[in-house]
This record gives structure tokens, sequence and C-alpha cells, in this order.
């Protein structure tokens, strides 16, 4: 795939000059055209100049390996395996960030993220591993510098959560959270258990980006909009007002519920950030649908109802099924480390991407 790189960043260098030679036209540099031009200037530019020094590191790498071959001296085989070595992470870096700035930008990648965490199969134990993986996405906005608020949750008395629903808000929250849309499945003995059983699990996640008014057009004759009173586990925090809110979309039929704030008008805002994401959602389905193949190419769907990942207490492993990666690091994940996990699915997806818009040209 270099020599195909390479040779697109050619096509980069003249579409560059060309541009150039635009922005020194006196009619253009008066015309509303230039600041559209400009900023691609200033883009085109910053991957040449990757691509310039991808050349350089290329043609210094061949050297050094040439020199490694013929060379008797031994210590200059040593400085010159360690040299190559640096080469090589310096290409892997540099190829990354030039595959990225090759593929066209996703709008929605920027935008928060709705998260909804659902237990699924394994009753209580369920709902404590959907805990631990709201705890996870917590830590690692908080390691991102974004802010978590909870839109709608229902706890269980033990504190696991049967659903919780909630926003991560911060640039580009969406792009590294979307990657965890589907079933998460946990390996370990239960708090519950008492004989020392390993048993297995599973929580759904969903992760929708959340969308504008402008962006999701929603008829107010559209919705049926309920109120009925708002309460915690077990029957606790029973609240006298009916501050909770139902709102149901007529055509779709998609409901959402919110309960967690302490005024009907709030919890009736936070309801419809849902709703428009997930009306988002299924307009997004029905586009990939028309996309079958390509959509098959991606790494996961994003599919509610497909396994994804697997953690393993016992043996402090994290599979991720998509791209058959393992790694050991299960608590550091768990403390908010994700990238550990969403750097590779991000590079193979990256690959397969480019991979097809390179075919394409």
């Amino acid at each position: 795939m270099i020599e195909r790189i390479l040779q697109v960043l050619e096509e980069k260098e003249r579409e560059l000059k060309e541009i150039e030679a635009r922005l020194g036209d006196p009619e253009v540099a008066s015309s509303p055209r230039f600041a559209e031009l400009s900023r691609q200037y200033a883009k085109l530019s910053e991957l040449v100049r990757k691509g310039e020094e991808l050349r350089k590191v290329l043609a210094e790498l061949e050297e050094e390996r040439d020199l490694l071959t013929t060379t008797e001296d031994e210590e200059l085989k040593v400085e010159l395996k360690d040299e190559i070595r640096k080469g090589e992470a310096r290409v892997e870096r540099l190829l990354s960030e030039i595959k990225r700035e090759l593929l066209p930008e996703r709008l929605e990648d920027q935008r928060n993220a709705i998260v909804e965490i659902r237990a699924g199969a394994g009753g209580e134990e369920s709902a404590l591993f959907a805990a631990d993986l709201f705890r996870m996405y917590s830590r690692y906005a908080e390691r991102k510098g974004w802010k978590v608020k909870v839109l709608d949750s229902h706890p269980t008395d033990l504190g696991g959560y049967k659903q919780i629903t909630f926003v991560v808000e911060g640039k580009g929250a969406y792009g590294r959270l979307r990657y965890e849309s589907g079933v998460h499945r946990v390996q370990r003995v239960p708090v519950t258990e008492s004989s020392g059983r390993i048993h297995t699990s599973t929580a759904t996640v969903a992760v929708l980006p959340e969308m504008e008014e402008v962006d999701v057009e929603i008829q107010p004759e559209d919705l049926r909009i309920e109120t009925f009173r708002a309460g915690g586990p077990g029957g606790q925090h029973m609240q006298k007002n009916e501050t909770a809110v139902r709102i149901t979309h007529i055509p779709t039929g998609i409901t959402v519920a919110c309960q967690d704030e302490r005024s009907q008008y709030q919890n009736k805002v936070q309801a419809l950030r849902i709703l428009r994401a997930r009306l988002w959602e299924l307009q997004e389905r029905k586009r990939q649908e028309e996309l079958q193949e390509k959509r098959r190419r991606q790494i996961g769907t994003g599919d509610r109802s497909e396994k994804i990942r697997t953690y393993n207490f016992p043996q402090n492993r994290v599979t991720d099924h998509r791209i058959n990666f393992t790694t050991y690091r299960l608590q550091e994940i768990l403390d908010g480390d994700l990238d550990i996990l969403t750097a590779p699915l991000f590079e193979a997806e990256l690959s397969q991407e480019l991979a097809e818009t390179l075919r394409e040209r």
C-alpha cells in the first residue's frame, strides 16, 4: 500500500500547485472562494510536507538496510539496527497520519456522543457489568477532558444499572466512542455467586452522535408526550409530582423516557436529545442498507446485536472480536485507558477504508 500512497501524494502535490496558482489570481483573491481555497491549501501543504518526510525516511531506511548487509563492523551493525528500528517507527507514525488526512472527514465524528448501556443476559450480574462499563466510559471521558451527563438511569439495589443513558460532551467524542456499539460480554465470578463458578453475562451498548435540531427535523404533531412520577431502585425516592417525561415519535414508534432531572421541562429537553439521535440512527441504518457491500467491509457494523468484545477477569484478558485483538490489560481498560482498544480498531478501519478509496481512484 505504501507505493499506492506515494502515488496519491504525488497527485496531491500537483493539486497543491494548482491551488497555489489560483490563489495568486487577483480575481480569486477578491472572491468568496478565496477562503475555502486557502483552507484547502493549508491542509494540502501539511499533507505534502508529511509525504516528503515519508520519502526521506524510506530512503534513509533503504540505505541503512543495505549497509547492514554489507558491513563487517559489529559496533556499526548495532547502531544501524537501532536506527532502522527508529526509522520504521517513524514510517508507521507518518503513514497513520497520512492515512487520516487522505480520507474524507466524517462531520458526525466531531459531535458529542449519546451512549446507552442496557443490561442483557445474566440478571443482576449483567446490571453490575453495565455499571462497570459506565464507569469505564466516564473515566475515559475524564482522561480526554470531556464531560459526562446522565440523561436517564434505572439503577438496581446492588449498585448496577438495568439501563443508563448519558451524553459525553466534547469535541470528537462520537468519533472515539462509536466503536463501542454492540454486545459486550463479561466472564467472571459474580458477587452473588457463593460457589465460585465463573458466569458469562452481557450488556448492550449503543453509541449515537448528538444531533442538532437543524440536523433532524421533528414535527410537533408527530410527538406524543406523557408525564409520570420518577422513582429510584426498589421504589425509593418516589416523587409526588409528575416530573418524568415519555416521548413517542408516532411515525416511527420510537419511545424515549427521561426521569433524572428535577423538572418536567428539563426531562423533556433531555428526552428530545436522545430522540434526535435515535432518529438519526434510523436514517443512517437505511442509508447503510443501501450501501450494503461497503458496510460489510467496515470494522464492525455498529449493530446493537453484534458481539464485539469479551472481558475475561480470571485471565485479565480483553478480546475485541472484530479484529481478533487481545490484550492482558483488563484493569487498565476498565480504569478508562480505552485507547488500548480504540487505537488498533481505528488503524484497522483506516486501512480498510483507505484501501477502498485507493481502489476507486
